[in-house]
């Protein structure tokens, strides 16, 4: 299984190319399609990555909604409509397009974010304030990471966790 970790900031060119880090094209290099895709997160200023194989699972997990519902339309809407496939070039860097560095505020680099199954790119100071939040969401709330379960899903705050 696929695990980005830990963060880089690296430079984009003028002509929006970015080089994807080591460990996340070496995590990456044992599929067929050597590059990742992208899409705008619909939550946060930044730039959501998936490898080729993931999103085949995000559309099944779709699969669990009614095919025409609102929901469902929503969901492929925001992640496969504004998808942009993105394959390495000689030297492992990819093109970002202008509406996705305009959606993250990106500027003369880009930081990418492991977050396990996925990662993310951001503007490092937009970052910086992300980082800020979700610790203290987790010092807050108390959250922890639940349990592997034989018998369903752990509740965690009155939400299921599968």
């Amino acid at each position: 299984m696929t695990l980005f970790l830990s963060n880089f900031v690296n430079k984009m060119d003028r002509k929006n190319r970015v080089s994807v880090p080591a460990s996340f094209r070496a995590e990456i290099s044992g599929y067929s399609f050597k590059g990742v895709v992208l899409f705008r997160s619909a939550a946060q200023p930044c730039l959501e990555g998936f490898t080729q194989m993931m999103m085949k699972e995000l559309a099944a997990r779709l699969d669990h909604f009614d095919l025409f519902s609102p929901e469902q339309d929503d969901l492929a809407t925001s992640i496969f409509a504004d998808s942009c496939v993105c394959p390495f070039d000689n030297e492992g860097r990819i093109l970002l397009p202008d509406n996705f560095i305009k959606h993250a505020r990106i500027d003369d680099t880009a930081m990418f974010v492991g977050l396990g199954r996925k990662f993310q790119i951001w503007n490092e100071g937009l970052f910086a304030e992300r980082m800020t939040k979700a610790r203290n969401n987790i010092k807050s709330g108390q959250i922890t990471l639940p349990s592997f379960m034989q018998n369903g899903p752990v509740k965690i705050k009155d939400r299921d966790v599968e």
